[in-house]
């Protein structure tokens, strides 16, 4: 799995901190990683991206941007109404293609949900999933209304016949309501793929050394954690 392609059920999910972790697990696992933004918006030139954030937390890890706009809007739009060119598909496979030959793992976080529209072409993460013959990891919301995105989610990578890893949940409450405590069990139901982690609520506040060290732990084996699908559905599913 030298790239992995991570999207989110929606925005502000936990798919920065779930890329962040994602990284340190497998730095700490002794691989060279390399995560790609494929379009940040919402930011000035000057600002810290979300690829920073993850170098950041992660640590001994690559950051990159395929581009940036400066109103938070879905790429195409911010990049017609800045006046500048779009990012698409072919441009971030190409980006990402290239980091691969350099970096044992590269991570290729999107912007928002897996469909959202990089350019007027109708271009979209999922394109540049099937460009790079990619596998994609899932970050859903923990509470009510998840299943319904990340099950369309995941409908939609079959559609296309892409390879879906599993699901992460993306930022898990430290006193979860009922529907929380009952998609534990129905996530993976409704995806269809293994629930391969939750980093708790709050994690991205962390000192970068106690989130390194904390964040296999995590995330299942597949993504290079120790985490326990079974003993946290036990813990914490209603």
């Amino acid at each position: 799995m030298p790239i992995l392609v991570i999207t989110g059920t929606g925005t502000e999910v936990g798919k920065t901190v779930t890329t962040a972790a994602v990284a340190a697990a497998a730095v700490a696992a002794g691989r060279s990683v390399a995560v790609l933004k494929a379009a940040q918006t919402g930011l000035r030139p000057d600002e810290r991206g979300d690829a920073d954030e993850v170098a950041r937390l992660a640590g001994a890890v690559t950051a990159a941007e395929v581009a940036r706009f400066p109103e938070p809007l879905a790429p195409g739009t911010a990049a017609r109404r800045a006046g500048l060119p779009p990012v698409c598909p072919q441009d971030v496979a190409e980006a990402a293609a290239k980091l691969a030959t350099e970096h044992d793992l590269v991570l290729v976080e999107g912007a928002g949900g897996l469909l959202v529209r990089f350019d007027e072409a109708g271009g979209t993460l999922a394109d540049v999933a099937r460009l790079l013959n990619a596998p994609v990891l899932v970050v859903a919301s923990a509470g009510l209304g998840t299943l319904n995105a990340t099950e369309l989610t995941a409908r939609e990578l079959r559609a296309r016949e892409l390879e879906l890893v599993g699901v992460v949940i993306g930022s898990w409450p430290a006193a979860p309501d009922l529907a929380s405590r009952c998609n534990v069990a129905d996530l993976p139901e409704v995806a269809g793929a293994p629930l391969l982690g939750a980093p708790p609520a709050g994690a991205g506040a962390l000192d970068p050394d106690d989130f390194r060290a904390l964040a296999p732990s995590w995330l299942s084996a597949r993504l290079d954690g120790s985490w326990d699908a079974e003993a946290f559905r036990a813990r914490e599913a209603a």
